[in-house]
């Protein structure tokens, strides 16, 4: 199918900093790129405004009629390329620092594979590649030498880019590249997602779990029943391990995310006059009575409906 300079400046214009228009033309590394990134930040956005036309071009060459000629030899050298490889790189590097670095060997491994990751995004961009193995090799021997600084997402970048730099090549055609590259955009937002949202992910899925439980707090038999099978994989887990060290971690993750209280819950504490350590059966009690004060049957008070209902809600 023929792409069209319009439709591709309409997408750039309504989802560009999503990367719409690189969907539409067919750039799934580069669409990817924008999604993680926002536009490159904006200015590979704006940038783009004078290359659409040639993105097109390039699209339309890859058709049933016209086949992409493999390209033998050394792309081009771009500067611009190169400046988006050490950005990115730094901004992976950054959002791991914030997110991950309580993480055992952060520096050493976590640190230069989300470093590597953000500067071979970058490298996939277009009709070219590079060595991702040489890439990560770069990012790992570097990352030692800047241990424990909170500015080596920097020097690794710059050793990472200059590596990919000096090892890029052309893409091979569409047919056996889209093999691969099917497999990197199914997999990439994955890892991605993984490494950047863990933390999210834990506390989504204890709150769920302590909700579920909490449906059955008036029959503490069935909770519990509920809470064995539910924490099996835990359980499994300990058993392979011979529980020690593993089981005491996994059960300070747990007390950390147990505990942990959302702003909401915070505010249904103070309504309910509870503290932070209230067990359940406390909770409880302090909600029976509360209902039954304020409830509009039994309190003639003009604010005993809005107070009801804030308990309710609590």
């Amino acid at each position: 199918m023929v792409k069209r300079v319009l439709v591709a400046y309409a997408l750039w214009a309504m989802g560009g900093p999503l990367g719409l228009h690189h969907l539409y033309l067919g750039r799934d590394s580069h669409a990817l790129l924008w999604m993680l990134t926002l536009g490159g930040f904006g200015f590979g956005w704006a940038r783009e405004f004078i290359r659409i036309p040639a993105y097109v071009s390039e699209a339309n060459r890859d058709t049933e009629k016209e086949r992409w000629p493999r390209k033998e030899g050394l792309p081009p050298a771009s500067p611009v390329r190169f400046a988006g490889q050490v950005c990115v790189g730094i901004y992976f590097g950054m959002v791991a620092l914030i997110g991950l670095n309580s993480l055992s060997f952060f520096y050493l491994i976590v640190l230069p594979l989300s470093v590597g990751a953000g500067v071979h995004l970058v490298s996939n961009v277009g009709q070219q590649t590079a060595d991702l193995q040489k890439t990560l090799t770069a990012c790992l021997v570097t990352s030692p030498i800047f241990y424990g600084s909170s500015l080596s997402p920097l020097p690794i970048s710059l050793a990472a880019s200059i590596t990919a730099a000096q090892h890029r090549r052309f893409k091979p055609p569409p047919r056996l590249y889209r093999i691969g590259l099917a497999w990197l955009a199914f997999s990439a937002p994955l890892g991605y997602c993984f490494f950047y949202n863990t933390t999210a992910t834990l506390y989504y899925l204890s709150d769920s779990i302590a909700a579920l439980l909490d449906i059955f707090w008036f029959l503490p038999w069935l909770r519990s029943v509920l809470e064995y099978f539910l924490l099996m994989p835990y359980r499994i887990l300990c058993a392979l391990t011979g529980g020690g060290y593993h089981e005491e971690a996994w059960r300070k993750v747990l007390e950390i995310l147990l505990k942990e209280y959302t702003h909401r819950e915070k505010e249904a504490l103070k309504v309910l006059s509870l503290e932070t350590e209230a067990s359940l059966e406390e909770i409880t009690r302090s909600y029976r009575e509360l209902a039954k004060t304020w409830h509009p049957d039994h309190n003639p008070n003009n604010d005993a409906e809005k107070m009801f209902m804030k308990v309710q809600e609590a």
